[in-house]
């Protein structure tokens, strides 16, 4: 018998947000199954991926390293995606930012001064403002898909920054390296807990996500940005300005993004190098969704998808699984979240053929 997909009249917020608790269960379970498949006892396998790395002050460190540019990118893109001005290229603005804060570092290398970092992470938010200004231009004026631009854009980046690092940025004295040179003490984010790798951009990502639901939640912006979100024609009704909303979001997510990039370079890295980071804006993109789209609900988002990257690393490390056991993850929790979102909107029934 055929079946039949009808949207259900009534969606359930409960179930909505229940969501993605019931993807990250099923990704779970599928893990399981995707262990067994590969010939690992999957119990320790499991252990070693989600548990293991928060046993240890430091493997929560590192998760909480991990976790702020994810949160910091994906609450930049809720503000769009809640309007419905997609922004896929968080990874090329990411990169953008990084470059132009790298620069201001490396041009004050050598020196000290409280004042340095506060202008790198200027240099970061505009270089990655910048970047983003390209799709919002092309959208508001010519009505140039976001999506296509902004994404192609993020391989553009990427290759403007391996041409610096094997090029004018290149150190000197790094043995023909593709890197730059370690920024000095005054360039460097400050470390907030001893003997671990966690610093002050996981503070300032909780911080700009309570910021980013402030907005939202008690201001016209907000609730400008909602409604042409929601309601496209009520909000051309009202008058909302449709051009200034689509920079506003557009601006943001590539300003927060670039900061996300200072964070690194200025953080874990302490230099520019040809791969920032592992896809973070990419990723980024899921822990949006997987957080509803709500500031607060993308820390905890962040924080699981960050437990992904060093469960991955651990399991590799413990049990021997591959290194794409982390992409799979990944790809399994959207998979299952859109799966589970689907369902919360739709119902899907057997339709009974009608007979002559």
């Amino acid at each position: 018998m055929p079946f039949r997909i009808d949207r259900r009249r009534e969606m359930s917020r409960g179930l909505l947000y229940l969501s993605p608790v019931l993807a990250v269960a099923m990704t779970v379970l599928t893990g399981f199954a995707l262990f067994a498949a590969l010939g690992q006892d999957p119990l320790p396998a499991l252990y070693h991926f989600g548990i293991s790395p928060l046993t240890t002050l430091y493997g929560v460190s590192e998760l909480l390293v991990k976790a702020a540019p994810l949160i910091t990118i994906a609450v930049g893109l809720a503000v769009g995606f809640r309007a419905n001005v997609w922004n896929i290229g968080a990874e090329g603005q990411l990169t953008f930012g990084a470059i132009a804060a790298g620069v201001v570092a490396l041009n004050f290398w050598g020196e000290e001064g409280g004042w340095i970092l506060p202008l790198m992470c200027l240099a970061g938010v505009l270089g990655g403002m910048a970047y983003a200004a390209v799709p919002a231009f092309l959208k508001t004026r010519f009505g140039v898909n976001e999506i296509l631009t902004s994404l192609m854009l993020t391989y553009v980046a990427a290759l403007l920054l391996s041409a610096l690092v094997f090029g004018p940025l290149k150190d000197p004295a790094g043995f023909n390296f593709p890197q730059s040179r370690m920024f000095t003490d005054s360039a460097l984010l400050p470390i907030i807990l001893a003997g671990t790798r966690l610093h002050f951009g996981a503070v300032a990502a909780l911080m700009i996500a309570v910021a980013v639901w402030v907005l939202m939640t008690f201001t016209i912006v907000g609730f400008q940005l909602r409604v042409l979100g929601q309601a496209p024609a009520a909000a051309r009704y009202a008058g909302f300005h449709g051009k200034r909303l689509i920079w506003i979001c557009l601006l943001m997510s590539g300003g927060l993004a670039g900061l996300a990039g200072t964070f690194e370079i200025a953080g874990p890295i302490g230099q520019l190098i040809p791969a920032i980071t592992p896809g973070y804006g990419f990723t980024a993109i899921i822990v949006a969704f997987l957080g509803r789209l709500h500031p607060l609900g993308i820390v905890l988002a962040g924080l699981v998808m960050a437990l992904s990257y060093i469960g991955g690393e651990n399991a590799q490390v413990e049990v021997g699984l591959p290194q794409a056991a982390t992409g799979v993850f990944q790809g399994l929790l959207l998979f299952f979240l859109l799966a589970s979102d689907f369902l919360v909107r739709y119902r899907v029934r057997l339709a009974r053929r009608v007979t002559e």
